[in-house]
């Protein structure tokens, strides 16, 4: 399987400081809660036992989860790309064609896509319209909200603020 995970360097750092933090505290803390819980007796009517394996649940499969997506990325850096068509990094500015509203996107990773903040994952319907379109290109897209008819306006790289 090649499955590639495109993602900036942030991304993947942030990705790999949570894993860490998983391994390294959170996992090793909760062994503890465990291993307290089960002094305390019958653990079929232990609350704090079922609570700590049900954690320790919760912890492995986002250990796990975050281990496949790392073992996939592929760290890029959108400053190096050429931004005439869209591509990962790019800063599209769409305007609606039917209300004339103006929208701005920045195409990022999955794990780094944050809507409110105008970051789009590059496997949402719309970054999937719009890669390697040019400024003055239409492109129709269906979205949760109906079809949807889009001009590019703007293509650019700005500066990612993920915070």
């Amino acid at each position: 399987m090649d499955r590639k995970e495109p993602m900036t360097a942030y991304g993947f750092e942030k990705l790999s400081q949570e894993l860490k933090y998983i391994k390294e505290v959170a996992l090793p803390e909760n062994a503890k809660e465990i291993e307290a819980a089960r002094e305390l007796g019958d653990l079929k009517e232990n609350a704090e036992y079922h609570a700590a394996r049900e954690k320790q649940q919760h912890l492995m499969r986002r250990q796990a989860e975050l281990s496949d997506i790392l073992s996939c990325a592929v760290v890029i850096d959108p400053s190096k790309s050429n931004h005439a068509r869209v591509s990962f990094g790019s800063t599209v500015t769409l305007i609606d064609v039917d209300t004339d509203e103006e929208y701005t996107y920045t195409i990022v990773g999955t794990p780094e896509s944050n809507v409110d903040k105008g970051l789009i994952s590059y496997n949402s319907p719309l970054a999937k319209a719009i890669l390697g379109k040019e400024v003055g290109d239409e492109v129709e897209v269906t979205l949760p909200g109906g079809k949807k008819t889009y001009e590019i306006d703007k293509i650019c790289f700005e500066e990612i603020c993920f915070d």
